[in-house]
């Protein structure tokens, strides 16, 4: 098989466009960053002063969450799958939409690469019959 079917095949997958959705999403949160990192230093001590007493607060209600817990947990884990799913359906969406803006620039580029890498079989030689003189 040639490496141009190989990534053909590759590029067609449901999974190549995840990851290529989930690289994107990437790409926008850290763009974010550093507004967000402004936004938390500007409020640390807003939130370190309300510490001490949302501890106190969770520490009196930390019984009731433990005799709940199984039965969150399984609900929760029922939500997560079914929000896993959602989010990886989200994710190859988004790298479709990534990969055809750059499919057809791409495509010309490895179609190229793909005829240099492929091996030159030199041209078989034809047997001659010697004459004896």
């Amino acid at each position: 098989m040639t490496l141009a079917t190989e990534v053909k095949k590759l590029t067609e997958s449901k999974p190549f466009y995840a990851v290529a959705g989930v690289g994107d999403y990437a790409v926008e949160k850290l763009r974010e960053l550093p507004e967000q990192f402004h936004k938390f230093q500007s409020r640390r001590t807003e939130l370190a002063k309300d510490l001490p007493e949302r501890a106190r607060e969770y520490a009196g209600k930390a019984e009731g969450f433990a005799k709940e817990l199984p039965e969150k947990a399984r609900e929760y884990a029922d939500q997560l799958t079914h929000r896993a799913t959602e989010v990886y359906e989200d994710f190859a969406t988004r790298g479709r939409r990534i990969v055809s803006k750059t499919s057809d620039e791409a495509a010309l580029e490895l179609e190229e690469i793909s005829k240099a890498a492929e091996p030159v079989r030199p041209a078989k030689k034809t047997r001659t019959t010697r004459t004896k003189a």
